[in-house]
């Protein structure tokens, strides 16, 4: 991915780029962390990433709570995104908060984390993100939430930093991420991206997870990560389209707009 993109620019300029989109992603959790009140859009939907920031600095960061810290990162970020803050597409608004949360995790969980490693993550996630968007969608619209946070999942499983040892590790753990995400639909409540997208955007800690595991196999699987995604857009084609960001069906039209 890297000697791809020098086609384009120097490395420099790449590495340049690359840790000023995490430091809007940095501060775009820094924001969702402090601001409180209710989300614009009539929904009534009050904010619970700074409430939540709170009570988790009483206790610090550790082993305990990781898990809690990695939901509160993904909530802060699609807060911000359901209010008209500055959110990074990655690989869309709706599914911002995914890669965000999984680097603040890298960054403040690994012994080791540095900028280095954020920049292979993004390089790696980016690549995959590539894959998703050329051979199937990551448009919500067109094939549902499985191109959005799916996509999303699979994007931050592969680009987890991964031992030499194990190099077919990345695209095991992206296939997995979009496997069990297939089907997946966008039914976003009055339209807006808060009902259910906020909280579908704490699943980066299964990305995680899977990760972790994905390290500890042999890379042997039934399934490659090209036919999940021809699999994907295959699904994404016969879903109707009431459950394609449309708000006609799903939660959209069994949650009361109150």
């Amino acid at each position: 991915m890297l000697e791809n993109e020098k086609a384009w620019r120097s490395e420099a300029e790449i590495r340049s780029g690359l840790l000023d989109i995490w430091r809007v992603m940095q501060e775009c959790v820094r924001n969702g962390m402090n601001h409180e009140g209710i989300l614009p859009g009539g929904l009534k939907v009050r904010r619970r990433a700074a409430p939540a920031a709170r009570a988790l600095r009483t206790e610090g960061i550790g082993p305990a709570n990781a898990m809690e810290w990695v939901t509160l990162y993904a909530m802060a970020v699609n807060e911000e995104n359901a209010s008209g803050g500055r959110v990074v597409t990655a690989p869309t608004n709706g599914a911002a908060g995914i890669i965000p949360a999984v680097l603040h995790y890298y960054l403040n969980f690994i012994p080791g984390a540095d900028d280095d490693g954020i920049v292979r993550f993004m390089l790696t996630a980016g690549a995959i993100g590539m894959l998703f968007k050329e051979n199937a969608s990551i448009s919500g619209a067109e094939v549902g939430c499985q191109g959005e946070v799916g996509s999303a999942c699979s994007m931050a499983a592969a680009a987890w930093p991964s031992p030499r040892r194990n190099p077919g590790a990345g695209r095991e753990r992206s296939r997995d991420r979009i496997e069990h995400n297939l089907g997946l639909t966008c039914d976003p409540v009055g339209g807006l991206v808060q009902i259910p997208c906020i909280e579908r955007n704490a699943w980066p800690r299964q990305g995680r997870h899977r990760a972790r595991m994905a390290l500890r196999g042999d890379g042997r699987h039934h399934v490659s990560l090209d036919k999940a995604i021809k699999t994907m857009k295959e699904t994404g084609a016969d879903m109707k389209v009431k459950y394609k960001e449309t708000s006609r069906g799903g939660l959209a039209v069994n949650v009361i707009e109150c």
